[in-house]
C-alpha cells in the first residue's frame, strides 16, 4: 500500500482547537463492519453498543508538561525522556542554538548541550539542578492546536483515569468518558506512554518501508486476567490496541500473559487482529499511521467513506475532537 491511499481532504476549521464545554459531549460516528452500515450518534450512547462479556480496555497514562521554555524565551526544548531527574533528552527549536557544547537556562537552570542523536536530532541536555515540571513545565498540545497551553488544559488534555505519568501526548479516546460512565461499565487498564513519535508524518511512499517508534507499555496481571475471560475487548484508543496486538503477536493470541517493555509495532493493512475485537478512537491525520491502524481494522474503503461522511456532516477533529466506534 501507498502512504498517499491513506490521504483526505479536510478543511482546517474543523480541526478543533478547545474541547467540547463538557467532557464526554461529543458526537461519535459508528461503523459496523458486518454490514459497511454507518450511524451519527453521540458519544454518551457508546454503552448501548456494548453486550454482555465485553471488556473495556483503556490507557492510564498520564501526560508529563513537557514542554519548556529558555529564561529568555529563545529556545523551546520539549522533553522526550529522561536518563536521571538531570539529564534529559530533548527536541529543541531553533537547533543551530543548541549544538554540543552550547548551554540554556530554563527557570534558572543551567543545561549544557552534550551530544545530538543522529536518528532524531534530539538533544542530551545535562542540568546542574532539578527543574519543577508542574511549576514550570507547559503540556505540549498537538501542533495543530494553534494556541499555547491554558490552565484549562492541565484537566481537559488528561484521562479521568490517568495515573502512570510519562506521556507527552494524551491517549485522546479516553478525554471522553466521565468517572460515571466508566463506573458503569466493565473495565481495566494497561499503560503505553505516547511519544513525540505519534505526532511524526509518514516520509516513504510504500507503508512497508516505514519504521514505527518505539513506546513503553506494561501489560500487569490483574489486567491480562480480565482480558483473557472477556468474550470481546473493546480498545479505547490506538494506543491500547497496540499494546494488545504487540502482546498478542508474542504469544500467538489469546490468552495474553502479563509484560512490559517497549513496542514498535506497525499495524495496517491487511493485517489479522487477535486480541482486539472493537475499537473506540477519534479521527485522525491524514497518511497518519494511525489512519492506517483503523484501516486494518475496518477496511480502507470503509474508513474512508466513513471520513468523507464525518467531513461532510462536520464532524470535529483530532485530539480535542468528536469519535469514531468501529464494532
Amino acid at each position: 500500500m501507498r502512504t498517499a491511499d491513506f490521504d483526505y481532504h479536510l478543511p482546517p476549521e474543523l480541526i478543533a482547537q478547545q474541547p467540547p464545554e463538557r467532557r464526554g459531549d461529543s458526537r461519535m460516528l459508528v461503523i459496523h463492519r458486518d454490514s459497511g452500515r454507518i450511524e451519527h450518534r453521540q458519544f454518551r450512547d457508546f454503552p448501548d453498543y456494548t453486550r454482555p462479556g465485553d471488556l473495556l480496555v483503556l490507557n492510564d497514562t498520564r501526560v508529563a508538561p513537557a514542554r519548556f521554555f529558555s529564561d529568555d524565551g529563545r529556545i523551546e526544548l520539549l522533553k522526550t525522556g529522561a536518563l536521571s531527574a538531570t539529564r534529559w533528552q530533548c527536541l529543541v527549536k531553533p537547533g543551530k542554538r543548541m549544538r554540543p557544547g552550547h548551554s540554556v537556562t530554563v527557570a534558572g537552570v543551567t543545561g549544557i548541550v552534550r551530544e545530538i542523536v543522529d536518528e532524531t536530532g534530539e538533544r542530551i541536555i545535562d542540568f546542574d539542578g532539578e527543574i519543577d515540571a508542574e511549576i514550570h513545565g507547559h503540556l505540549a498540545l498537538p501542533p495543530y492546536i494553534e494556541r499555547p497551553d491554558a490552565p484549562a488544559d492541565r484537566d481537559r488534555y488528561q484521562t479521568v483515569f490517568a495515573r502512570e505519568t510519562g506521556a507527552v501526548a494524551a491517549p485522546t479516546a479516553g478525554l471522553h468518558f466521565t468517572p460515571e460512565m466508566l463506573a458503569s461499565l466493565p473495565h481495566t487498564f494497561v499503560t503505553l506512554h505516547v511519544g513525540i513519535g505519534t505526532f511524526r508524518p509518514v516520509q516513504v511512499d510504500d507503508v512497508a518501508s516505514h519504521h514505527m517508534h518505539r513506546e513503553q507499555y506494561s501489560l500487569g496481571p490483574i489486567a491480562a486476567d480480565a482480558i483473557n475471560a472477556a468474550h470481546r475487548v473493546v480498545a479505547i484508543g490506538t494506543t491500547v490496541v497496540r499494546v494488545l496486538e504487540h502482546c498478542a503477536a508474542l504469544e500467538g493470541g489469546r490468552p495474553l500473559a502479563p509484560r512490559s517493555g517497549g513496542t514498535d509495532i506497525f499495524i495496517y493493512p491487511p493485517y489479522t487482529f487477535r486480541a482486539v475485537g472493537a475499537l473506540l478512537t477519534n479521527f485522525h491525520l491524514p497518511k497518519s499511521t494511525l489512519l492506517m491502524l483503523v484501516s486494518a481494522l475496518a477496511g480502507k474503503d470503509l474508513i474512508m467513506e466513513a471520513y468523507a461522511r464525518a467531513v461532510e456532516q462536520r464532524y470535529r477533529f483530532f485530539s480535542y475532537g468528536d469519535c469514531m466506534l468501529i464494532v
